[in-house]
C-alpha cells in the first residue's frame, strides 16, 4: 500500500492505496464519487473524464498515486458551477442523454471546451467530443446542447 494525499473536489484526501489502483477506481471506491463512470478502461470511451489540475484527463488511465499533491475535480465537484449548470440545463432541454452512461464524461468535455472557447463552431464541438463514445443518442442532441449552452453564455449587450 502507498499513502497518497491530494485534493478531490476541494477537499483534502489522504488514503492508502494499492500502487496499481486507477484514479477512476480510487474516486469511485475510496471517495464514493460515482459520477465518474468506467466504460472501456482503455481511455477510448471518455466516460471516466475528470479534471486534474484543471486539465481534462481519463481517470482510467491514471494511477491514483500519480495524483499525489494534485487537485482532482469530478462532476460532483462542479455541482455549484454556473458554467456546468448552464450545460446541464441545455443537455436536459436538448434531450442530449438517454441511458446517461456517457453523460458525465460528455459534461466534463463540454465544460472544458466552453471554458476555453465560449463560442465554438459545430466542428469544434464535434472535435472536442472525439474520444467520447455514446451508444444511444447519435451525438446530434449532445452537439446541439453544447451549442445552445454556448449561446446562453454570450453576454447580452
Amino acid at each position: 500500500m502507498t499513502r497518497i494525499s491530494l485534493h478531490v473536489n476541494g477537499t483534502a484526501v489522504e488514503r492508502d492505496v494499492e500502487p496499481r489502483t486507477s484514479l477512476a477506481d480510487f474516486l469511485r471506491e475510496s471517495c464514493a464519487l460515482t459520477a465518474t463512470h468506467l466504460g472501456c478502461e482503455h481511455g477510448a470511451c471518455g466516460a471516466c473524464t475528470v479534471l486534474v489540475d484543471g486539465m481534462i484527463a481519463r481517470s482510467c488511465l491514471k494511477f491514483a498515486v500519480m495524483c499525489e499533491g494534485r487537485e482532482v475535480v469530478t462532476l460532483e465537484g462542479l455541482a455549484d458551477d454556473a458554467l456546468s449548470d448552464t450545460i446541464k440545463q441545455a443537455f436536459h432541454e436538448s434531450h442530449a442523454l438517454q441511458c446517461g452512461f456517457c453523460t458525465p464524461g460528455m459534461l466534463m468535455a463540454a465544460r472544458d471546451l466552453l471554458s476555453r472557447n465560449p463560442i465554438p463552431s459545430e466542428d469544434q464541438v464535434r472535435a472536442a467530443l472525439a474520444g467520447h463514445i455514446c451508444r444511444c443518442t447519435g451525438y446530434s442532441g449532445i452537439v446541439h446542447a453544447i451549442i445552445l449552452a454556448s449561446r446562453r453564455l454570450i453576454p447580452v449587450e
